[in-house]
């Protein structure tokens, strides 16, 4: 057994935000678009996103509850996602972007189709999509913790995936 330093209790925490998310950094996350319409489209860059449970099809993603995106996913009552691929970086990089317009247009620099179930934009190129019905919401710290029931998923011919490692995008290449 190998020893592990640990901090003190969370009473005296002897690390900072910046130290968390740096260690936090060390698992390696995919990368996905979540989408809303309510009204109007928006789309938010993703990491904190995986599945939940088979039966019923469940998955989660953490938002912060001052997003724009925070919002739009209550009043739109559900969601899709976008599961991006190795040559996507610039996509993921765009809908990080705080500066980048808002409402309809955002979506002008991308190829996007609306969901059939949700109207929430499917971006292009994407390895995979999935529209979601929101089944639940729950705060944790200054996010908020979306459940979604899948309603329909599709996968795309991408099979490298974009990954976020150490702060930074990386690139996980298939076996084929």
């Amino acid at each position: 057994m190998t020893s592990v330093e640990r901090a003190p209790g969370i009473a005296g925490l002897a690390f900072d935000g910046r130290e968390f998310r740096s260690t936090m950094g060390l698992f390696a996350t995919g990368i996905t678009v979540v989408t809303a319409s309510s009204g109007s489209p928006h789309g938010m860059t993703a990491n904190a996103f995986t599945s939940v449970s088979i039966d019923p099809p469940l998955v989660l993603v953490c938002v912060g509850r001052e997003a724009v995106m925070h919002q739009h996913i209550l009043a739109a009552g559900s969601f899709g996602v976008s599961v991006l691929g190795a040559g996507q970086e610039g996509v993921a990089r765009y809908f990080a972007d705080r500066r980048r317009p808002l409402g309809l247009a955002q979506f002008d620099a991308v190829d996007w189709v609306p969901g059939q179930l949700t109207s929430a934009p499917l971006l292009g190129g994407a390895m995979a999509w999935m529209e979601c019905a929101l089944r639940d919401a729950h705060p944790a710290g200054d996010h908020s913790i979306f459940i979604g029931e899948v309603m329909d998923l599709s996968r795309g011919d991408a099979c490298d995936a974009l990954l976020f490692y150490r702060g930074g995008f990386r690139q996980l290449e298939s076996d084929s």
